[in-house]
């Protein structure tokens, strides 16, 4: 297989890291990717209020204490 193939095959691609790192060194669409930091979205935008918290708190409260085997022949076919 010539190097070119090697190149646009993406499964052999996989098993060799060494081609891969190549590839990206000279591909001129990864150079040109604009940069910017990117900011986590792990904390809410809106501060919840304390009846959100408290309503959050209840309905994981109601799913802990659900008997979900109790309810389960129910939903089973049969």
């Amino acid at each position: 297989m010539t190097t070119a193939a090697l190149a646009l095959n993406p499964f052999s691609l996989m098993m060799e890291p060494e081609l891969v790192l190549q590839t990206m060194e000279r591909s001129q669409q990864l150079r040109g990717l604009r940069r910017h930091k990117l900011r986590p979205l792990d904390k809410p935008l809106i501060p919840l209020t304390k009846e959100a918290l408290a309503a959050r708190a209840a309905f994981d409260a109601a799913i802990d204490a659900e008997d979900f085997e109790a309810n389960a022949d129910s939903y089973l076919l049969n």
